[in-house]
């Protein structure tokens, strides 16, 4: 028989609503099963599955399980079936003891998601248990004077069943003298007593053998029997008569060992040794009192020799005789009562009904942790019990019924600060003084995936040497995941982006596992310098999430370039390059320049020059810096018409590369130097010297006038060309140098006439950067006609000041400065 137990009755609805709203995901209500005792094993109890509303599959499913607070596994769960069943024998007497009710509570505990579900069975008495006595036989002896309806206190019989099943009734033989009378105790107990109905006579009939028998209420009544033997005594008229017949004593279970608890007292209306009274225990007093109680023979003081335990037993009787020392003995009998009283000497127990559950630290709160029980073997407010958590814990307890709790999450866990909770609880009852006990629970948080990878650093700096040999490493980026396990593996990649308008893999790859970076193939400075890659770091967790830093590579420039020469134009084809220079030039005549550029940079790209070899090392030298070849000395007549100079050009790399350039000087007669130095046309006259032939004069003539004309028209064609598509321009800084007094200007004509080209240098050589030129190429054919644009270095220089040094060596032309365009009018 099956019977549902909920919240259906409104007035419970009334007194447990909050607690059933707090609880209902996590507890239900109660189904109650009634059995008899002493089932076979296998018997079953009841459909547990259809009762609590399982299916068959969630018996494995949600691992269902039947835990019993008594301790001892009476049930099982029949997976296949569902149904409750009987797993060891049940004895009602040896569970419940004399207790009426008899009910086993059960916890049927469920998992994903935790629940509890409460069961009770009730195990029913069966009459499997007969009354028996203590002794198998009762001596009395009583006076044959004993005056009728004096009743003496026979034995009780016990019976481990209950109920109706338990002592109904007591017999007695057939006796002329001797008949049988029940009283009633409280408690619903009853005490049989031997009432004497008629006189005795000795002489008649000295020895009466009775028998009593107790019967139960069970079907088919079960019953024990105990013999009594009644001897008739001859004299002694008084029997000792106790001044009360039953004596109740309370006294607490903590009670000393030598506390007197309670004197009886009997008096005997004899005189001399028949009225000398002596006090003993019943015969049929059991060894379990004897171990605990004292009896003092002489004066009736009962005291304790034994510790008192309420939990074991709450209540003592003790049967009392009190003894004459007449012939024959006479006794008189009454019972003391001892009822124990509870003090709180049992601190609470905490009883895990389920493991704790392992907890992922995103779970939310009111998840069930774990199940447990609140027991104290005290009663009353002994053993109410309340159960209490540290402040800071993120957990709480949610109460459901008889002393069950469940534990539940109620704040933010993160495992990456706690891994594990040892959470303590704390047990206090309400006793006075109030005991308590603790319990550590462990709980362990699971990891779930919420945490980035982090860089060691938002960005990196990579310097790499050019010229690398491929597959090398260049840098090694690393990345760390405060989750665990497969939330904390790391894979590095590179994200696709343009490099030069090329796939940033095929310059680099990465080690997904230990985020290595290496080189495809070696760089060049002259071609790259700079540029990123994007590393992404994941982890393996379920979304998995990454996190980008920036690598900054940069290439370091190495010497491996060595000077390059762009003029002389010829060298720099790789032919001779010939100049022709008069013997009239003086000292510190420039004869050319030579021009270089280092395609490197830094003190990698520093030019120096340097001659080398010379056919006449006296007569040339060499700027160290610009490249000039000048004059050392005024050219003699001795000196070798074809002079060779090997100039050597030198970077301030490591190590040095260098380049070398041939110049080969056709000294000539002239009267006319080819360089003018513009410098000292503007502060001294141009003196004539030496003789010259008409054809001479004439030839120089027609050169002149040619290249006055072609100046003219370049100057011209210049200005229109930058006014219309600004092809002559204005590069380099303003001239803020000119005026410097060593500043020099030049102009350098080609042999047929052309101006090739006009620089004005600052005193400081040290810097190529501190010249303005303009320069014609002499390779187009129409080369005369086109206009020339001056370079300048210098932001201070004074183009008015350019303008009348052109004026001075150029007096019959028009010279205007227009958006940095030098033009002839």
């Amino acid at each position: 028989m099956t019977k549902r137990i909920g919240y259906r009755d409104w007035r419970w609805l009334a007194l447990w609503w909050f607690y059933f709203f707090l609880l209902w995901s996590t507890i239900d209500g109660q189904t109650r099963y009634s059995i008899p005792e002493e089932l076979k094993q296998g018997s079953v109890v009841g459909n547990l599955a259809k009762d609590l509303g399982f299916g068959l599959s969630d018996i494995f499913e949600r691992k269902l399980r039947v835990d019993s607070e008594a301790g001892k596994q009476y049930f099982s769960v029949d997976a296949g079936k569902g149904e409750l069943v009987v797993n060891d024998g049940i004895d009602r007497e040896t569970l419940c003891g004399q207790s009426t009710s008899c009910v086993l509570p059960l916890q049927v505990v469920t998992e994903n998601p935790l629940q509890l579900h409460r069961i009770e069975v009730e195990i029913r008495d069966i009459n499997d248990n007969s009354p028996m006595f203590l002794t198998e036989e009762r001596s009395l002896k009583i006076a044959e004077s004993t005056a009728t309806g004096i009743r003496f206190p026979l034995e009780t019989a016990q019976d481990l069943d209950v109920g109706s099943n338990s002592v109904k009734s007591y017999t007695l033989s057939k006796d002329e003298c001797f008949g049988l009378r029940i009283k009633e105790l409280s408690g619903n107990r009853k005490v049989p007593e031997l009432v004497l109905e008629k006189s005795l006579d000795r002489e008649k009939q000295s020895v009466h053998h009775l028998l009593l028998t107790a019967l139960d209420g069970g079907n088919p009544v079960k019953t024990g029997t105990t013999k009594i033997t009644v001897t008739v005594l001859d004299n002694n008229d008084n029997v000792p008569v106790f001044k009360r017949p039953l004596y109740n004593v309370t006294v607490h279970e903590n009670n000393v060992a030598g506390s007197v608890l309670v004197q009886v007292e009997a008096t005997d209306a004899d005189e001399g040794v028949n009225g000398e009274i002596e006090y003993v225990f019943a015969e049929h007093t059991p060894q379990s009192l004897l171990s605990v109680f004292q009896l003092d023979s002489g004066t009736g003081e009962i005291s304790l020799v034994g510790q008192l335990d309420y939990e074991s037993s709450p209540m003592h009787e003790i049967d009392i005789t009190a003894k004459d020392k007449g012939v024959p003995e006479m006794e008189g009998h009454c019972r003391v009562q001892v009822i124990v009283i509870d003090i709180n000497d049992n601190a609470p127990e905490i009883v895990l009904t389920s493991k704790p559950n392992t907890i992922r630290e995103d779970a939310p709160r009111g998840t069930v942790v774990a199940l447990i029980r609140a027991r104290d073997l005290d009663s009353g407010d002994n053993a109410n019990v309340v159960l209490k958590l540290p402040r800071s814990s993120p957990f709480s307890l949610k109460p459901s019924f008889s002393n069950n709790y469940a534990l539940v999450t109620s704040g933010v866990l993160d495992r990456e600060r706690f891994s594990e909770y040892n959470i303590e609880i704390t047990a206090t009852d309400s006793g006075s003084p109030p005991l308590s006990s603790k319990k550590i629970i462990p709980v362990s948080i699971t990891d779930v995936n919420d945490n980035p990878p982090i860089f060691s650093q938002p960005s990196y700096n990579v310097y790499l040497k050019e010229n690398g040999v491929p597959g090398s490493i260049l840098y090694s980026v690393s990345a760390s995941d405060l989750d665990f396990g497969e939330n904390a593996k790391i894979s590095y990649s590179i994200l696709d982006s343009k490099v030069q308008d090329v796939s940033v893999s095929s310059y680099v790859y990465i080690n997904s596992d230990n985020g290595s970076i290496y080189s495809m193939h070696s760089f060049d400075y002259e071609k790259l310098k700079v540029f990123q890659i994007q590393v992404q770091a994941k982890d393996q967790g379920s979304p998995s999430l990454s996190s980008n830093a920036t690598v900054h590579v940069f290439i370091l420039d190495q010497n491996d370039n060595a000077p390059a020469v762009i003029y002389p134009s010829s060298a720099a084809l790789g032919f001779l390059s010939h100049q022709r220079m008069f013997r009239s030039t003086k000292a510190g005549h420039l004869v050319t320049k030579v021009t270089a550029v280092d395609a490197d940079s830094g003190h990698n790209a520093w030019i120096s020059y340097k001659l080398a070899e010379a056919t006449d090392a006296s007569l040339f030298t060499v700027n160290l810096y610009t490249g000039e070849v000048r004059t050392k000395r005024a050219v003699s007549e001795q000196d070798d018409s074809s002079q060779r100079l090997l100039i050597e050009i030198k970077d301030d790399g490591e190590p040095v590369q260098s380049a070398t350039v041939t110049v080969s000087i056709l000294l000539e007669d002239g009267l006319h130097e080819p360089i003018l130095d513009l410098r000292q046309k503007v502060t001294e006259p141009i003196k004539k010297t030496g003789r010259i032939t008409l054809y001479l004069i004439l030839s120089l003539a027609s050169v002149s006038v040619l290249s006055l004309v072609t100046f003219l028209i370049l100057a011209v064609k210049c200005m229109r060309n930058s006014r219309s598509s600004g092809s002559c321009c204005m590069t380099g800084t303003d001239f803020d140098n000119y005026k410097n007094p060593n500043r020099n200007l030049q102009i350098q004509l080609n042999t047929d006439g052309p101006i090739k080209y006009v620089e004005v240098l600052g005193g400081d050589m040290l810097s190529q950067s501190q010249s303005f030129r303009s320069c014609m190429s002499p390779m187009s054919p129409m080369s005369e006609y086109s206009d020339f644009t001056l370079i300048k270095p210098s932001s201070t220089t004074d183009f008015n000041e350019v303008i009348s040094v052109l004026d001075a060596s150029l007096p019959d032309s028009t010279w205007t400065f227009e958006s940095q365009q030098v033009s002839r009018e």
